[in-house]
């Protein structure tokens, strides 16, 4: 998987907009898989705590601890990568 490189920080609150192609993409994958579409994202979107990059981005970050809990990780996920 390719991840997201970081880019400079917005200031606005994350509207979830997704093109037509994407909400096909979900539509059709969840139909193959049989899983709901809400199901697909959710599983896909956590393929991103995997980035190890973001995990070590997460690690610097100030009152990390929350994030880490936010995150569904412990320390030693992070520790590790």
């Amino acid at each position: 998987m390719q991840f997201i490189e970081p880019k400079e920080r917005l200031k606005q609150k994350t509207d979830w907009r997704i093109s037509d192609q994407t909400k096909s993409i979900v539509k059709h994958y969840a139909e193959y898989t049989g899983y709901s579409e809400d199901e697909v994202v959710d599983m896909f979107l956590k393929n991103i705590l995997e980035d190890e990059s973001f995990l070590n981005w997460v690690q610097t970050k100030r009152r990390n601890k929350r994030i880490i809990e936010q995150l569904g990780l412990n320390g030693e996920d992070i520790c590790q990568n």
